[in-house]
């Protein structure tokens, strides 16, 4: 990357931090209360640099812009079933990938990168596009990494299987691998394997 394009990508960078950093939604992180969608784009950003630091400047944005202003549409405008999830999540990604693209836009981006940025994040080609899988790994392993042991208090084994099954069926045989060598708790570690086996 020159030094222009490295300023360009800080700065649009900075532009989606500062917009995830309204986040009214709050996580503990090290004793300290952060906006929850800023450390979800920070976490993204270290893991797609973990497990592919040799992807292009618009997957390490598209990774970053993931949940970008998430909270505007909350899950319970939508009905709470399997039908209402869907819609939910096709609306969101159409949302992350206009709000990303119109921010690539206003940092002089071109045409075609305001176009990926939209298919990386709306997860088109998924099975056939190496970039789209490589967003798809991170999405499963950041998942896996902070929130899996949170959802271990909530749901009943054979629901936690299934999300387990599901998530492992997303990744590329690379992600499999990174998930693998990640430290887990000890009842997360347990489900993972009993999942895989």
């Amino acid at each position: 990357m020159s030094n222009s394009d490295l300023k360009r990508f800080e700065n649009t960078v900075r532009e989606i931090d500062a917009v995830n950093a309204k986040d009214p939604n709050k996580e503990l992180v090290n004793g300290e209360e952060v906006p929850k969608e800023l450390v979800y784009g920070q976490r993204m950003s270290e893991m797609m640099e973990e497990t592919y630091p040799d992807g292009d400047e618009i997957l390490k944005l598209a990774a970053r812009c993931q949940h970008i202003k998430r909270w505007e549409i909350p899950r319970e405008d939508y009905p709470m079933d399997r039908k209402g999830y869907l819609l939910w999540r096709t609306k969101l990604k159409q949302f992350h990938g206009e709000l990303a693209a119109e921010i690539l836009g206003a940092n002089d981006y071109s045409s075609e990168d305001l176009m990926k940025i939209e298919d990386l994040i709306n997860k088109r080609r998924l099975k056939s596009d190496p970039e789209t899988q490589a967003l798809e790994d991170v999405v499963c392993l950041v998942f896996l990494k902070y929130y899996f042991d949170a959802f271990i208090n909530k749901h009943e084994e054979e629901k936690l299987l299934g999300i387990l099954q599901k998530t492992w069926h997303k990744m590329s045989p690379k992600g499999h691998e990174k998930a693998l060598s990640l430290s887990h708790s000890e009842k997360a570690l347990a489900l993972i394997n009993k999942a895989l086996n």
